[in-house]
C-alpha cells in the first residue's frame, strides 16, 4: 500500500496531520463560534457578512470550499459555521465515500439548512465526484436503476443543503468540482501572538496555568500551527506536572521544549538532519530530491510534501531546478561556516 504524505510520520510531535487521539483532544479546545475563533481575520470578516445575508434570506448558506496546511483550523471553522447557523452537521471524508450508496444514503437523510462537511475532498472517487455535481447544484440526486438495456436514470429531488469541502491540495480538485462552490478560502499561517491567545485559551480549559511569556516560547516553537501549539502544551503541561509544580513558564517551556529537541526555530531532529545533510554532504547543494531521500533516508514524498514546506517558510531551504540547496540563513542557524564562494542561487 502506497503511504501518502498527510499519514506519514504521525507520531512526529511537530506533524501538521491530526491522529486520531489528536482529533478528540482538539473537539474539547474546539472554539463554538467566530468571535472566540482565533487568527484568520479576512475570513472571519467575509464569513460574519455571508452567514448574516444567509439568515437574513432565510436561505442555507451556498457551498464552502476551505483550503491550507494541515492543522490550521479547516475542521473547527466547518463546525463554528454551523453553531453559528444552527445547523446539523455531519462530517466524512473523501476516502470515506467509496461508493454511490454511500453518499446517497447521506445526501437522503439531509434535511433543510443542514451541513454536510467533506474533509480531504481531493481525495474523493472521480465516479462519487460526478454524482454530486447536480446534488450541489441543483439539490437532486441521478440514480441508474436496472442494467443494460432496461437501465433507467431515477432524480430524487434532495432539501436544500451545504457542502463544506477541506482539502490541504486545492490543485487536486478537478474545475467542475471547484466551479460548484459559492466562496473558497484559504487559511493562512498564524501570526505568534494569534498562537498565542489560542495557548492561552486551551490552557485554561485544561485548567493549566500559563503565564505569558511561556505562551509566547510556546507560540515561537509552534510552526505558526495551532495543532502543532496545542500539541507542545499538552506536552510541556506533562513535564510541569512531573517535574514541577505543574505551573507553566518560561524556564519551564525552554526547558521541556529542549527535551523534546524543538529548537527556537520549531525545527526537530529531522528538520535539522536534512539541512546537516544538504550542507555537510552535498557542500550546501544543489542536491537531487531523490539522493537527498537516499541519504536521509526519508521517502521523496515525505521530504517534498512534509518536512520541505516549512524549512521554505523559514528561508532556510531552496528549490531550484538543479536541486536542494541550503541557504545562508541555514548556515547560520546550524552554526555551519557558509561557503566562501558564496552562494549560486
Amino acid at each position: 500500500m502506497i503511504e501518502r504524505p498527510d499519514e506519514l510520520n504521525e507520531d512526529r510531535l511537530v506533524n501538521e496531520s491530526a491522529n486520531e487521539d489528536e482529533r478528540n483532544f482538539e473537539v474539547g479546545l474546539r472554539p463554538q463560534n467566530l468571535d472566540e475563533f482565533v487568527g484568520q481575520p479576512e475570513i472571519k470578516q467575509n464569513l460574519d457578512i455571508f452567514l448574516a445575508a444567509a439568515k437574513k434570506r432565510g436561505e442555507p448558506m451556498e457551498h464552502i470550499l476551505l483550503y491550507g496546511n494541515p492543522g490550521l483550523g479547516k475542521t473547527t471553522l466547518a463546525h463554528v459555521i454551523a453553531n453559528e447557523t444552527g445547523s446539523k452537521i455531519k462530517v466524512t471524508s473523501g476516502p470515506a465515500l467509496e461508493k454511490l450508496g454511500d453518499l446517497a444514503a447521506i445526501l437522503s437523510n439531509m434535511k433543510e439548512g443542514d451541513i454536510l462537511f467533506i474533509d480531504e475532498i481531493h481525495r474523493m472517487n472521480k465516479s462519487i465526484e460526478e454524482v454530486l455535481y447536480p446534488a450541489m447544484e441543483d439539490f437532486a440526486l441521478d440514480l441508474v436503476v436496472g442494467k443494460g438495456p432496461t437501465a433507467r436514470t431515477l432524480r430524487l429531488n434532495l432539501d436544500r443543503f451545504t457542502i463544506i469541502g477541506a482539502t490541504t491540495r486545492i490543485s487536486l480538485l478537478s474545475s467542475p468540482l471547484r466551479d460548484r462552490f459559492g466562496v473558497t478560502y484559504r487559511l493562512n499561517f498564524y501570526e505568534d501572538n494569534d498562537i498565542s491567545k489560542i495557548i492561552n485559551r486551551s490552557a485554561g480549559l485544561l485548567d493549566v496555568t500559563i503565564n505569558d511569556p511561556a505562551s509566547a516560547e510556546l507560540a515561537k516553537r509552534s510552526r505558526s500551527t495551532p495543532r502543532i501549539a496545542n500539541r507542545l502544551l499538552k506536552r510541556v503541561r506533562d513535564f510541569a506536572e512531573v517535574k514541577f509544580d505543574g505551573k507553566i513558564d518560561e524556564g519551564v517551556t525552554k526547558e521541556a521544549l529542549n527535551l523534546l529537541d524543538i529548537d527556537e526555530h520549531g525545527l526537530d531532529t529531522v528538520d535539522r538532519r536534512i539541512l546537516a545533510t544538504i550542507i555537510d554532504k552535498f557542500s550546501g547543494g544543489p542536491v537531487g530530491l531523490g539522493t537527498l531521500a537516499a541519504a536521509t533516508q526519508e521517502e521523496i514524498a515525505t521530504l517534498e510534501e512534509v518536512y520541505e514546506p516549512f524549512l521554505m517558510q523559514l528561508g532556510f531551504l531552496n528549490r531550484t531546478p538543479r536541486g536542494r540547496m541550503a541557504t545562508r540563513e541555514a548556515y547560520k542557524h546550524l552554526d555551519r561556516k557558509p561557503p566562501q564562494g558564496g552562494f549560486d542561487l
